[in-house]
């Protein structure tokens, strides 16, 4: 993925109002992001413990995302699997992401979920750049160019249902 200024993710912004983009905690380290090991760019928003944002590059040009999530939910023992890059999670590391649709159907409150890495930092996991608090991936078969691609085809399919 491309860098990224604070403008470019601002104008991103499909499924919210210009003024809500305008109020996103836009992260202050835009400068030290692994910008080449990135599918897409996503950040929790450290003022509201409910949001988070995802950018990544469709047709050329940056689509941002506005997320909700349940606050994490402690006990639980469970492992989770990521939907986008197939990640194994224990307890909150994965949660249920939804977004509210693109256009009208968003504005009738109509939204699309998927479940992601909370942190989501699924990009870096699956070039085994970060390690999952699990300690490691699944064993795959697949390269590793395929299992970027299938990752980017995950949020593609993602991104067709919020904008359909």
């Amino acid at each position: 993925m491309r860098s990224l200024t604070e403008q470019e993710i601002r104008t991103s912004f499909v499924n919210c109002s210009k003024g809500e983009a305008k109020r996103v905690a836009v992260p202050r380290d835009l400068d030290r992001r692994p910008w080449d090991d990135l599918d897409f760019l996503g950040w929790r928003d450290p003022g509201a413990p409910d949001r988070s944002y995802l950018i990544t590059e469709r047709e050329g040009r940056p689509v941002g995302l506005t997320l909700r999530y349940p606050p994490s939910q402690r006990g639980f023992l469970h492992r989770s699997m990521c939907s986008l890059c197939l990640t194994t999670h224990p307890g909150g590391g994965v949660s249920l992401m939804t977004a509210r649709k693109a256009g009208a159907a968003g504005r009738e409150g109509n939204s699309v979920g998927v479940y992601m890495c909370t942190d989501l930092a699924c990009s870096l996991y699956v070039r085994g750049k970060k390690v999952p608090d699990s300690g490691a991936r699944f064993e795959e078969s697949l390269s590793l160019e395929e299992q970027i691609a299938r990752t980017r085809n995950n949020l593609s399919a993602f991104l067709d249902k919020l904008c359909a």
